[in-house]
């Protein structure tokens, strides 16, 4: 109402300034009415659509040859004016629960109508499907259904899914059984972004038969927490767990005490504390990472290194004071 208001006012003073000046300088108020049309044109535009249409573009693919350079030429041969965001290609080769952690952590930040093209696909060529799901935050997923989506689900619900099949969403007369990213995910991102019917791209799929990733959830008793260090953190070392910060705090403890940790094998005494400098160079230490869980840590090194903990590892925390 605000917007069609001001375009009126705007309009209607034009014309009035016009009518009064166009017979002594009429090029001058010409140009005035058409730089308030476009005014209004604008702001009509920026109305109806405030984000430009995104790809956010993650794979395992790594960039040291032309695999990730040839889908964003694939993305932009359908829509040139699409603007692509490289997630990450340096997830970790063949680990679906690092593509599915990330997409969970990316996925917020991006608004409704946003298209996520992701190919970490270790069983490409095979039976399994591609797929393009729909959030019901609005967001779209193009990427083959292994797992991939398991967080996102759990944590936004997925409103339908459909198996690509359709060969004039694909690209290329002979499908490469090898780079699907090229062949079927690429193109198929890119018609999505475009604004084409996504229900065109194949036949709907249930979304009870998504394939979903076999996750356990920590378990708390009267001795304390179950949990396990999922992976780590890029290129510090850091360990990542399944454990919410909300969940840990259950247990007690407060920041500045010693907490007992079991990691596999190996029992550690580090102390909760906010952030890294908290402890000094060199020494371990506990923390709630930026995406709300239970993290360890060393101080300017690697934990992981260190400590030889390679990921997947059972973890154990005893309630405070026991």
């Amino acid at each position: 109402m605000e917007i069609a208001k001001t375009k009126a006012q705007l309009l209607c003073h034009a014309g009035v300034a016009q009518k009064r000046r166009s017979s002594t300088r009429p090029g001058i108020y010409t140009a005035a009415l058409l730089l308030v049309l476009l005014l209004v044109s604008g702001m009509a535009a920026g109305d109806t659509e405030k984000y430009p249409k995104t790809i956010v573009f993650m794979t395992d693919f790594g960039v040291v040859d032309d695999s990730v350079a040839i889908c964003r030429g694939v993305m932009y041969s359908i829509m040139p004016e699409v603007r692509i965001v490289d997630l990450t290609h340096q997830v970790t080769p063949f680990s679906i629960l690092d593509g599915a952690r990330f997409l969970y952590g990316a996925t917020p930040y991006y608004p409704a109508g946003t298209v996520f093209v992701v190919v970490i696909d270790p069983t490409v060529g095979s039976t399994r499907k591609a797929i393009v799901a729909k959030s019901k935050r609005g967001q779209f997923f193009v990427l083959p259904d292994n797992g991939l989506l398991t967080l996102v689900e759990q944590r936004d619900g997925i409103e339908a899914v459909r198996e690509i099949t359709n060969p004039d969403w694909m690209i290329g007369s002979k499908l490469s059984s090898t780079f699907h990213g090229r062949d079927i995910f690429s193109p198929a991102g890119a018609h999505v972004a475009r604004g084409d019917d996504w229900t065109k791209v194949g036949p709907e799929m249930p979304v009870a038969s998504l394939v979903r990733l076999d996750l356990k959830a920590p378990k708390l008793d009267e001795r304390g927490i179950s949990a396990e260090v999922i992976a780590t953190d890029g290129p510090f070392g850091n360990l990542v767990t399944n454990l919410s910060a909300e969940d840990f705090l259950k247990l007690g403890y407060q920041r500045g005490q010693d907490v007992a940790v079991k990691i596999g094998d190996k029992e550690l005494k580090m102390k909760f504390v906010k952030t890294f400098s908290d402890v000094p160079l060199g020494q371990p230490l506990i923390y709630i990472d930026s995406r709300g869980r239970f993290a360890m840590a060393v101080n300017q090194n690697s934990f992981a290194a260190i400590y030889g903990v390679k990921p997947p590892v059972e973890l154990f925390i005893p309630k405070a004071g026991q």
